[in-house]
Parts: structure tokens; C-alpha cells; sequence
């Protein structure tokens, strides 16, 4: 091989090398284009999902004083207005004992709503829990709220929104629902939490997607936010039924 057949083959392997360069290079751009994009969206999920929980808390908060003020006006005003009816009419010291004892259990259990300390501290369950006591004592509806298997604990940013997502559905049942039966469970496993809610009510077609309300609408795009999927099945004079898988060990 002479010098000249060298040279060329020199300069050939030189462009081959060069093109490699710049297909490598250009290859290393567009990964760290397409990088910084995941990373940036990333970054607003991640955003959305902490606004998202901090709405969550606001709406349960705004929701535990909605409640307050019902019960405040509906019915530990009325037991105070049997006092004293009772008083006027001379009924007998215990008969007037025992409806003021009352009225301040249920101003003791209000206190206790009330706390910002003891929201933070509950177990979700025992949220739920006192959710459902609250529709049986002021006679909204019969309620009833079982738990199956061993109760896991979840992130408290998960509890939050699945609270919220329940309190959604027992809110729009007891204002539109015109239900007289309610049924929660929670059926805890090793690899899932599934949750069932279901009413008695007059219930809707739920094949419709129009005939969603805003808070149903919101139920499913909440459970998105935190992995799990919602499922709400009606129809019409059968109820309505809203079914939310969480898997917390895949």
C-alpha cells in the first residue's frame, strides 16, 4: 500500500470517525433534551400532586365546619330549645339533666372536630369512623362503616385524598342522593386496599357521563393523582356505588 493509498484511507477513517462523533453527540443532546423534559414534567406533576393535597386538607377542613355549623344549628340547637321548653313546661330535674347532658356530649364531640391538633393525629379509619357516627346521630341516613383484614397504614398524603374522596361521595349523597342506607367498606390485603361506598338512593345513569356532577367528576382525576383507579357505577331507582382500588405493595 503506497503513500497515497494510506493518506486516503487515513482521511476516510478521519469523516468516518467525524460522523460518528456527531451522531454521538447529537444523540447525547437529544437525550439530554428529552431528560430535562421528563424532568420538568416530572417537577409539575410533582407540583400538582402537592397542590392537589393541600386542597385536599382545605376542602376537609372546610367540610368538618360545614358539619359543625349543622350540628350546631340542627342539633344541639334543638336540644337547648327542649331544655327549655322542658323548664317552662316544669318538667321534672332529670328528664332537663339528661337532654343538657346530652347537648354537651355532642358539644364535646364537636370540640373535638374543632381541634386542628386532633385531625392531625387520627387514624384514617377512625376518620372514617367518626364520618359515619356523624350521619347516624343526626339521622341523615343509616350507616354503616365494616373493615376487612389487617389495617395497613399508608402514606398520610394517600389517607388524605381517599378521605377526601369519601367525604366527596357522603356529601353529594346526602344532598342529592335522597338515600336512607349507607354502606363503607374496607378491605385491607398484602397487596391492595380496596374500598367500597354504596347508597340506596335514587341514583342516576352512570353510562352518561353528563349526568356526573363536579364532586363525582373530581373523584376519578383525584384517585389518578395518587395511583389508585375509582369506579363509580348507578342507575336509576338502584343506588349508586363507588369502588377505589389502592395498591400499596406491587
Amino acid at each position: 500500500m503506497d503513500e497515497k493509498q494510506i493518506n486516503e484511507l487515513f482521511l476516510m477513517l478521519s469523516i468516518v470517525a467525524i460522523i460518528i462523533a456527531i451522531v454521538l453527540v447529537t444523540l447525547f443532546i437529544i437525550f439530554q433534551q428529552r431528560k430535562n423534559r421528563l424532568l420538568l414534567k416530572q417537577k409539575e406533576v410533582e407540583k400538582h400532586f402537592e397542590k392537589e393535597i393541600t386542597t385536599s386538607k382545605i376542602e376537609i377542613r372546610e367540610e368538618a365546619f360545614r358539619n359543625i355549623s349543622w350540628e350546631l344549628h340542627d342539633n344541639i340547637g334543638q336540644l337547648i330549645t327542649l331544655a327549655k321548653l322542658q323548664i317552662q313546661n316544669d318538667d321534672t330535674k332529670k328528664s332537663i339533666d339528661e337532654t343538657l347532658t346530652k347537648a354537651l356530649t355532642e358539644l364535646r364531640i364537636l370540640s373535638k372536630l374543632a381541634n386542628p391538633e386532633a385531625l392531625k393525629v387520627i387514624s384514617f379509619t377512625d376518620a372514617l369512623q367518626q364520618e359515619i357516627d356523624r350521619l347516624n346521630r343526626l339521622n341523615y341516613l343509616k350507616s354503616n362503616l365494616t373493615i376487612e383484614g389487617n389495617i395497613c397504614v399508608l402514606d398520610a398524603k394517600v389517607e388524605t385524598v381517599l378521605f377526601r374522596i369519601l367525604q366527596e361521595f357522603l356529601s353529594n349523597t346526602i344532598k342529592h342522593a335522597k338515600a336512607t342506607k349507607l354502606y363503607l367498606n374496607l378491605n385491607y390485603n398484602q397487596k391492595k386496599l380496596e374500598i367500597c361506598v354504596s347508597d340506596n338512593g335514587i341514583g342516576f345513569d352512570s353510562k352518561k357521563t353528563n349526568t356526573l356532577g363536579i364532586g363525582l367528576s373530581n373523584i376519578a382525576k383525584r384517585a389518578q393523582l395518587i395511583g389508585a383507579t375509582a369506579v363509580i357505577s348507578s342507575r336509576v331507582n338502584e343506588g349508586t356505588k363507588l369502588t377505589i382500588t389502592y395498591i400499596y405493595n406491587s
